[in-house]
């Protein structure tokens, strides 16, 4: 049995039609089952062309197909209004309404066709374009809408008609057609060429092709112009044909003709997107220099709006006199034999200041081979004139002066580095961000630490100043090699002949020499201490009022470790770590309860050994407050993630667990059981580590872990393992560089120009986010030459009994003494300290606060480097006076 369609007839004069009786069939809504309502009026559609049908009415002319509708011989044995159900036998395309209004749809039959997407490829890209909307306007049906009609079926495209303006333009602006036929040929039902201004008016518009249908020029006329048409916003004119083929040739061609170029300016959008979101300052022109195209970023960089630079020839902007007089010609004479230029380059920005930048000029080719186009790539090189005008301050003040020994630039750059803070410290209490940014910058670009590659990057620095443009630009990519590989370890033995550094260096930066005999060390594991006259607190609410009064001040720099270590009877990170973690939604971020975080905490703090002098829980608890410190300032806040605060304490928590007390460099030279088991590499951190995850995982009563899913476990792992290495101290200098490079350079370049003080830098760069955590950790561990005083002289008394007893040790054992200035009858604690700050503290912590912002830490960090100094001079004057006797 065959389909029944049926053609109804609204009183609107709208045609619509029906499909078969399928439960999804639009006839079963309810507009349908009132009867024939009239849907959107003077519409209806042709759908998907890549339904199987039956081959028998692929021949049908145009007219005979719409004489056998009219008839109601569509349908074998069926009639005009006949409802029957469609047979199974019956596949074919339908026609129906595009609008919200439901209306039913009528299944044509044509030849067998397969629609599918068209692969388009422009330059690099490669698109793919859905089959071809086609949207026919015709008033009544003819045989030029039935060849339209037919043409599009033959090409497989999706075609829609529509009776009125009203209905046309509403079915284009839900379909978006690439190709419109408006019927030209008489006004007495609608002005074509209004319909026309009107669809161009819509925005969907710009890359749709309207083909006007126009009526065949008597002989006894000339031909009219086209140019009304195009006026009224038509791409092209078809002399009225109803063939199917002559309509088929006109669509085809204009799908491979304009409709492709449309496509391909549509997907060039996406293009002009990212440009607009490049961080980088781009510039397109014309090969006669020209400037076509800036985006936002080359606006901000040079101070113009691109509505002041659009359409304006190169020369006509202001140049710099910094560059070399041949500089211009030489750029000119590579990009116009089509080859790309880079290297460095003043620009002069609309405020009238020259800025210096790294530029890439990239000549485009086009059609016949000509260069069509020239795309510029500029970005802000690290060194500006500002940072120029500081490095020379430094040259000339002899700050790094090759000729003066190592201990009189230290004392030189301490000095100086005390009188910027005391002069900064003389303004208001809220000084303004240039101000107060400009000595720590200051700082960053005349860092003085002793690496080679320091050395090298700044002796390369100063070479490009002058250099040739070829030079420069090879500088620059030795600059890109050396600032991204493991060149950073100091070399031994040459920073000067102060043998309190030199002991420094070699107790903490190397793993020691190897003894040759078979004695080995090997320490005593923790055996946990009890504690029973003090019980352990349920929740943080629990916590007796004496050490809760004092964690009331936790947030603050100066808050007392020692007083919380004596009131908690040598316990003060349990009670710490509840406060901290609480405040930090430790336990919300794990998902687990606070009873099981008590009970890890308890774990980890049993496993420090009290008996140390200096690595003992309580210092483990004051590198945990340091960083919960340096959490709250707003650029690290704003440049880190929870996971990365939750793995920072946690971190810092467990990074010294079972601490023997000694060196690696001790340990390793003992043989000592984790020195082979770690093969004299990062031996102690590699141990507090993985102990750390072992104590936690053993017990499901203190395992913090338990309840998080594996990737982020795996990933919260992985950043606490880094972060305990990297306060190994080995690579010190190397993270320490990376920072400064990585993280304070660019910063600089970019505040210089900003007023913004919270630039999240680290903010979706993860390797930029690893070294915030490095130097946060690195800088939490060693912060006691920047706590208030008597914290600091407690911190230092500590360190040194517990290296004055490793040094004992050493000679009982016969083992080479790897700081012997650590004697406990010769030692000098002042020397020690003012050693350790000039070598370790300054540069790490110039470069932290320059990032950071604190000025509380780096004022102690003066003080107390006076209070070393001091101590010293007064020392070595009682030493030079003569005897009274």
């Amino acid at each position: 049995m065959g389909c029944a369609p049926s053609i109804h007839v609204s009183q609107s004069g709208v045609i619509y039609c029906r499909d078969s009786d399928e439960s999804n069939s639009p006839r079963q809504t309810t507009s349908v089952s009132q009867g024939p309502a009239a849907p959107l009026h003077g519409l209806f559609v042709q759908t998907d062309a890549a339904d199987a049908i039956p081959p028998s009415r692929a021949s049908w002319p145009p007219g005979a197909a719409r004489g056998r509708r009219a008839r109601g011989e569509l349908g074998s044995g069926s009639s005009a209004g006949s409802t029957a159900p469609a047979a199974t036998t019956c596949r074919g395309r339908s026609r129906h309404c595009c609008s919200s209004a439901e209306a039913e749809t009528q299944t044509s039959y044509t030849s067998v066709k397969q629609v599918s997407s068209a692969e388009v490829r422009i330059g690099p890209m490669r698109l793919t374009q859905d089959p071809i909307q086609v949207l026919l306007i015709f008033a009544k049906e003819d045989s030029q809408s039935d060849g339209f009609w037919w043409a599009c079926d033959r090409a497989g495209y999706r075609c829609n008609i529509a009776r009125t303006p009203e209905s046309a333009l509403e079915c284009f602006l839900d379909k978006h057609h690439e190709i419109i036929v408006i019927d030209h040929r008489q006004t007495r039902n609608f002005d074509a060429e209004a319909v026309c201004r009107s669809i161009r008016a819509t925005n969907p518009s710009e890359h749709t092709v309207i083909l006007a249908v126009v009526s065949q020029a008597s002989g006894d006329y000339e031909e009219a112009s086209v140019l009304p048409l195009l006026h009224a916003g038509f791409n092209r004119r078809f002399m009225e044909n109803s063939s199917i083929i002559a309509c088929y040739n006109e669509l085809i061609q204009i799908e491979h003709g304009e409709v492709r170029s449309q496509f391909k300016l549509r997907a060039c959008n996406s293009v002009f997107t990212a440009l607009d979101h490049c961080h980088e300052a781009i510039e397109i022109t014309s090969d006669d220099h020209v400037i076509q195209y800036v985006n936002p970023a080359f606006e901000r960089m040079m101070g113009y709006h691109k509505g002041e630079l659009l359409g304006k020839e190169l020369a006509e902007l202001p140049k710099s006199d910094k560059n070399r007089a041949d500089l211009l010609d030489t750029i000119n004479t590579c990009i116009k034999k089509g080859k790309e230029w880079q290297g460095v380059y003043y620009a002069r920005r609309k405020s009238g200041d020259s800025i210096q930048q790294h530029v890439k000029i990239t000549p485009v080719i086009g059609q016949g081979g000509k260069i069509r186009h020239f795309v510029s790539l500029k970005k802000l090189c690290c060194t500006t004139d500002k940072n120029k005008q500081i490095h020379k301050v430094h040259r000339d003040s002899g700050d790094n002066s090759q000729t003066e020994s190592h201990s009189f630039r230290y004392k030189n750059r301490r000095k100086e580095s005390i009188d910027v803070k005391s002069i900064s410290s003389r303004g208001s209490d809220a000084p303004s961000l240039q101000n107060r940014r400009y000595p720590s910058m200051a700082r960053i670009h005349s860092m003085t630490i002793e690496a080679p590659i320091t050395k090298v990057i700044n002796i390369i620095n100063a070479a490009q100043e002058n250099s040739p443009v070829t030079v420069a630009e090879a500088l620059d990519r030795v600059l890109e090699i050396l600032r991204t590989t493991e060149l950073y370890s100091p070399q031994l033995g040459t920073k000067d002949e102060d043998p309190h550094t030199s002991d420094l260096v070699g107790g903490l930066m190397t793993d020691g020499l190897r003894r040759l005999s078979g004695n080995e060390y090997v320490f005593t594991k923790n055996v946990p201490q009890s504690h029973s006259h003090l019980g352990m607190p349920v929740t943080i609410n629990d916590v007796p009022p004496s050490i809760a009064q004092l964690l009331d001040n936790e947030e603050s720099w100066e808050f007392n470790i020692f007083e919380l270590e004596a009131v908690t009877h040598k316990r003060p990170l349990v009670y710490l770590g509840l406060k901290v973690f609480s405040r930090f939604g430790v336990c919300e971020f794990l998902h687990c309860s606070e009873t099981t975080l008590r009970a890890w905490l308890q774990v980890i703090e049993s496993n420090y050994h009290s008996s140390n002098a200096y690595h003992n829980s309580t210092h483990a608890a004051d590198v945990l407050h340091a960083t919960a410190f340096f959490l709250g300032k707003e650029r690290v806040k704003g440049s880190l993630d929870q996971l990365d605060e939750v793995a920072a304490l946690i971190a810092a928590t467990v990074h010294d667990v079972d601490h023997p007390g000694r060196t690696n460099s001790f340990l390793c030279n003992a043989g000592s059981e984790l020195a082979v088991l770690y093969n004299d590499t990062a031996v102690l951190e590699s141990h507090h580590t993985a102990l750390a995850f072992q104590l936690t995982v053993k017990d499901s009563k203190c395992n913090i872990f338990k309840n998080i899913d594996r990737n982020h476990y795996r990933t919260l792992r992985q950043a606490i393992i880094d972060m305990v290495l990297a306060t190994e101290m080995t690579k010190h200098f190397e993270h320490v560089n990376k920072f400064v490079n990585s993280i304070n350079k660019p910063m600089a370049a970019e505040i210089e120009g900003s007023d913004c003080e919270c630039n999240p830098i680290g903010k979706n760069f993860p390797e930029n986010q690893i070294l915030i955590k490095r130097m946060m950790i690195k800088c939490a561990d060693v912060a006691n030459p920047c706590r208030p005083l008597d914290l600091c002289i407690e911190w230092a008394g500590r360190i040194s009994e517990e290296y004055f007893a490793q040094t004992d040790e050493e000679k009982r054992q016969g083992l080479p003494v790897v700081m012997p200035v650590f004697d406990r009858n010769t030692c000098s604690i002042p020397k020690s300290q003012i050693s350790f700050i000039d070598y370790f503290i300054t540069d790490m912590f110039d470069a932290w606060d320059a990032f950071a912002h604190l000025p509380t830490l780096m004022q102690h960090l003066a003080d107390n480097y006076k209070h070393w100094k001091t101590l010293d001079d007064l020392k070595c004057k009682s030493l030079r006076l003569p005897s009274d006797s």
